[in-house]
């Protein structure tokens, strides 16, 4: 596709095209949808319906954002087990509306206090294979989502705990159809059958896949929320949820692993500062480390401000090499720089300051491809690890919340792997979290900045972000899954909005394109295809895949909320007027 042309008239024309042909290329099917009428003042984008419903009951009930965004990922735990769930994880951005104070959550994974470095390596110190480290009890985490909602309800709920849990334990008695999405994700699995209650939830006796429309219970999960919903978090880490968690971990007929009732009482969630910068007048927050998806977005972004990109336009293959350029420089610096930061000391306001940022953007040429980029170097800080790992997976959930009051915030969550390590307790699935760390302790005589320690939180990808306009006012609330592509997905997203205008539902289903310092990696049947030679002729090697983000987000409009939901997959936005919303 040639650059549209830079006269206003004719460039405004180009935009709306490309936006038609984004919704040409990805019809959105009837359950991706935005139902946003009534010019709403709260909202919910997930990735399921059930779970945008559950969310908007709390809201109608005069919940906070966090109270919807809890039952609504409870209900995910239900419904599409296969991305996230009470046995994982999750990294939350919120804002309260009233003083402006943006915090965040981190409910990421711990390693056992019994894991070593050599976690996964085989009896000759060399690394496993990644479905032989995966599937069973070594791969497991200590989940963190439900005391990183504990801590999130403390500070921000108004609704008791108790009534968050009621929509997912009535679906979960009641049953609910298994959507075609997830009929095709328990079809394309590997290694449901390793284990018999795993195998017997989601596999017909001859081990075929349940199909879609068939109606599926889950009494043991129900009962699994009772206790927590009378309880608190502490019937979950502490008591029989506890020791049958332990239990399963560690006597796993596959990989058993070191996972103790006393690493689950020991697991807290971590108030940390967000990371924030400004980009083209607005002000980007989004989560630090131990996810490297904030300072990794915040980097690019950067990068790009000195770069016209509205101008270029989202049908130019120059805005695609520029981003992807961008994209080389600050996945070279995550991957040798950030991890733990409890256990890493981590250069954030080194790697995002000003003057650094616009000397590695000089590297960026306007016609030629840097190929694979080099970390760069900090003043007065010398890397003594290195960073590698196996490469995260695409199973993950992504939702946004505003409330009445204006309250908001992004949340992601997984558990790592489609159906995690495969074993299900007490009705969910658990984690392979651990699978994140780098499978060798060291490199070169060197320690890895993201091996396996004990207690240690292994990096993430995941990116929830807000954004805010220049009067300060929340902008949008977005976020997606796919592993280390969750960067790339959330970037052009809000490329999409502020540098190229585009509602929000456009900008997220404009086609995908990636690039993680390797190939340039476009959408497969989209038009990036027309792309590709002149991005070749720019030194790029090129990589067609399917990219579905799964991005869900809502953006305001003066006093209207406009939700977005990624039409290539079953998420939808669901929004209602409640009256006049906070200025």
């Amino acid at each position: 596709m040639s650059p549209p042309q830079h006269r206003p008239g004719l460039r405004a024309a180009a935009l709306f095209c490309l936006g038609l042909l984004a919704f040409s290329l990805f019809p959105a099917p009837s359950e991706a949808r935005e139902e946003a009428r009534g010019r709403p003042s709260h909202m919910v984008a997930a990735a399921h319906p059930l779970a945008a419903e559950a969310g908007l009951e709390m809201l109608r009930a005069g919940g906070s954002a966090v109270d919807a965004a809890i039952a609504a990922e409870l209900v995910l735990t239900l419904v599409e087990p296969q991305s996230s769930g009470i046995g994982g994880g999750a990294f939350l951005i919120h804002v309260e509306k009233k003083t402006g104070k943006v915090e965040s959550f981190d409910g990421r994974e711990t390693a056992p206090a019994g894991a070593s470095e050599r976690l996964f390596l085989d009896a000759d110190g060399q690394p496993l294979g990644f479905y032989d480290a995966v599937v069973g009890g070594r791969s497991v985490g200590v989940p963190g989502l439900l005391r990183m909602f504990e801590l999130a309800h403390r500070a921000h709920g108004k609704l008791p705990w108790k009534r968050l849990f009621a929509p997912a334990i009535r679906h979960a008695d009641a049953g609910f159809p298994i959507s075609k999405r997830l009929h095709r994700m328990i079809a394309n699995a590997k290694h449901l059958d390793a284990f018999a209650e795993t195998a017997a939830y989601f596999l017909n006796a001859d081990g075929t896949p349940k199909p879609a429309g068939t109606h599926l219970k889950n009494p043991a999960l129900a009962e699994t929320l009772r206790r927590i919903a009378e309880g608190g978090a502490a019937r979950f880490y502490e008591g029989e949820i506890a020791a049958a968690i332990a239990k399963t971990v560690t006597t796993a007929s596959r990989n058993p692993g070191v996972m103790t009732v006393a690493d689950l009482a020991g697991y807290r969630a971590v108030k940390r500062e967000p990371v924030c910068r400004a980009y083209r007048g607005m002000r980007v927050c989004a989560m630090g480390p131990p996810t490297s998806g904030g300072v990794t977005l915040l980097q690019i972004l950067g990068m790009l401000e000195g770069f016209d990109l509205e101008a270029l336009g989202p049908g130019s293959a120059e805005a695609v090499h520029l981003i992807a350029e961008a994209s080389r420089l600050a996945f070279a610096d995550r991957n040798r720089y950030l991890a733990d930061p409890d256990f890493v000391p981590q250069p954030v306001g080194a790697l995002l300051a000003p003057s650094y940022l616009k000397r590695r953007a000089g590297q960026i040429s306007r016609t030629k491809s840097l190929g694979q980029a080099k970390p760069g170097t900090l003043a007065g800080i010398v890397p003594t690890h290195r960073f590698a790992g196996w490469p995260e997976s695409t199973s993950t959930t992504h939702l946004s919340v505003v409330d009445g009051a204006g309250n908001a915030l992004a949340l992601t969550a997984s558990i790592e792997s489609p159906f995690g390590a495969r074993l299900m307790v007490n009705g969910f699935l658990l984690n392979n979290e651990l699978t994140d760390f780098a499978f060798l302790p060291a490199k070169a005589g060197r320690p890895m900045a993201n091996r396996v320690q004990p207690g240690k939180r292994p990096r993430s990808s995941m990116a929830p972000t807000l954004v805010f306009g220049p009067d300060g006012h929340l902008r949008l609330s977005l976020g997606s899954p796919g592993g280390p592509y969750i960067i790339g997905f959330v970037l052009k997203t809000l490329i999409g909005v502020l540098d190229w205008k585009l509602p929000l539902q456009e900008a997220i289903a404009l086609p995908n394109f990636v690039n993680r310092n390797g190939e340039t990696e476009l959408e497969a049947k989209t038009a990036l295809e027309a792309m590709a030679p002149a991005l070749e002729a720019m030194g790029h090697r090129i990589r067609f895949r399917d990219l579905p983000s799964g991005l869900h987000g809502i953006e305001r409009k003066g006093d209207t909320l406009f939700g977005g939901a990624d039409p290539r997959r079953e998420g939808i936005a669901l929004g209602e007027k409640i009256g006049k919303m906070a200025p």
